[in-house]
C-alpha cells in the first residue's frame, strides 16, 4: 500500500486566491452592471435630473 505525499507548503495557493478573487469581483461588476443599465433605474435617474433641472429659482 503506498502512502499518499503530504503537502506542507501552500504553494500556489496565492495564485488561487488572487485568481477567485478576480473572477469574484468580475461577477459582482456584471451584476452592478445589469442592475444599473435595468430600465427602473435609467428612469428613474432621468426623472431626477430633470426635475432638479426644472427647478424655478
Amino acid at each position: 500500500m503506498s502512502k499518499l505525499p503530504t503537502f506542507r507548503e501552500d504553494d500556489g495557493m496565492a495564485t488561487v486566491e488572487y485568481a477567485i478573487a478576480t473572477l469574484a469581483a468580475a461577477a459582482l461588476a456584471g451584476v452592478l452592471y445589469l442592475i444599473v443599465n435595468g430600465e427602473a433605474v435609467v428612469a428613474g435617474l432621468t426623472a431626477l435630473i430633470e426635475r432638479a433641472l426644472s427647478v424655478k429659482f
